[in-house]
């Protein structure tokens, strides 16, 4: 999984890592690096091949295609946007702001750029890990998405995650903007 072999190489001290294929950025200790330029200053291959890449392009194409149809956006005003990253997160200890993810918030007021937010869980609830549920909140009551792999959630609505409290839980988040000035481009091995 690309995740994993990402973070192999380099994660956070805390709870709470990411990885964006698109800038580099990768947690590391109570920090971000470039992966691509940490790898080489290592010595380490690249954990990432064209293949992987090619995975990814395919999971986002059927995010977008899923968004287009559940929200009637034609597709080609539906631009992938940055941040888009994985994310892995564990009990540990919080040792960064960054690492305190279970705060309400919007995504379009914490991105600017994010339109449509997609979570791709990579990991089951209560096989892999134990709370971190997406929780939507409302005047009317809260909602509650168990992860489960291939399940995705947009998120237009103040909403937080849960403490994960046993295990790792891995997702994909992949936005999208409507703003073609936004747009970013697929990850693709470098040089």
């Amino acid at each position: 999984m690309i995740a994993q072999s990402g973070m192999a190489l380099s994660r956070s001290s805390g709870g709470a890592s990411i990885l964006d294929l698109h800038s580099g950025s990768v947690s590391h200790g109570k920090e971000f690096v470039n992966i691509y330029k940490f790898a080489e200053k290592k010595g380490a291959p690249l954990p990432f091949t064209e293949q992987d890449f090619e995975v990814y392009r395919v999971v986002k194409n059927k995010v977008l295609a899923l968004i287009s149809h559940e929200f009637s956006v034609p597709p080609k005003h539906l631009h992938l946007t940055h941040p888009t990253f994985f994310s892995e997160i564990t009990d540990h200890e919080a040792r960064t702001v960054h690492d305190r993810y279970w705060h309400v918030h919007v995504d379009k007021e914490t991105y600017g750029s994010f339109h449509y937010t997609s979570l791709v869980y990579l990991s089951d609830y209560g096989l892999d890990f134990n709370g971190g549920r997406l929780i939507f909140v409302s005047r009317a009551g809260n909602s509650t998405v168990e992860p489960k792999k291939g399940r995705a959630s947009g998120s237009e609505n103040p909403h937080h995650v849960e403490k994960v409290v046993r295990g790792v839980r891995y997702a994909l988040t992949v936005s999208f903007s409507c703003d073609p000035a936004k747009a970013i481009e697929d990850p693709h091995v470098r040089p």
